[in-house]
C-alpha cells in the first residue's frame, strides 16, 4: 500500500539556476561540473548572444557568472547593461585574469581573480542566492 501524499499547500519553487558564460570550454565545464556536484542547477554560455538568448529562454536564472573578456565583440560589460535593463532581478558575479579588478569594481559586481578555487565561486554564488 502507498502512503497517501502529504502536502503542506505550498507550490514548489524551481530551483535556482546558475548561468555560466566563459569562452575557455576547459573552464566552463570545470565549473559547471563542480557547481552542479555542489547542488546548483547549471547552464552553460560562450559568449554575450548565447548568454542572452538563454536568459529569455529561462525564467529561473538567478545568478550570471561570467568571465568580463568573452569571445566576439561584446563583453561581460556588455552583457552586465543587458542584465540590468532587461534581468534586473539576476545577480550577476564577474571573473578576469586580464581585465583590472577596479575597472569591475566600478560597476559594483562581486568579482574573483582568475585563477580562481571553485570553491570561492560556490561560496560567492551561494551569497547571492541568499541575498535574494
Amino acid at each position: 500500500m502507498v502512503p497517501p501524499l502529504v502536502t503542506t499547500g505550498e507550490t514548489p519553487q524551481p530551483d535556482p539556476i546558475v548561468l555560466i558564460v566563459e569562452d575557455d570550454v576547459l573552464i566552463r565545464a570545470a565549473a559547471a561540473q563542480y557547481l552542479r556536484g555542489a547542488g546548483l542547477d547549471v547552464l552553460e554560455a560562450v559568449n554575450v548572444d548565447e548568454a542572452v538568448q538563454i536568459l529569455r529562454a529561462t525564467a529561473d536564472i538567478k545568478v550570471v557568472f561570467s568571465d568580463v573578456k568573452l569571445a566576439g565583440p561584446r563583453s561581460g560589460f556588455d552583457l552586465l547593461e543587458i542584465i540590468r535593463q532587461d534581468f534586473p532581478k539576476v545577480r550577476v558575479l564577474f571573473t578576469s585574469g586580464v581585465v583590472p579588478a577596479d575597472e569591475v569594481g566600478r560597476t559594483g559586481i562581486p568579482f574573483v581573480r582568475k585563477p580562481y578555487f571553485l570553491f570561492e565561486i560556490e561560496r560567492h554564488i551561494k551569497t547571492l542566492l541568499a541575498a535574494g
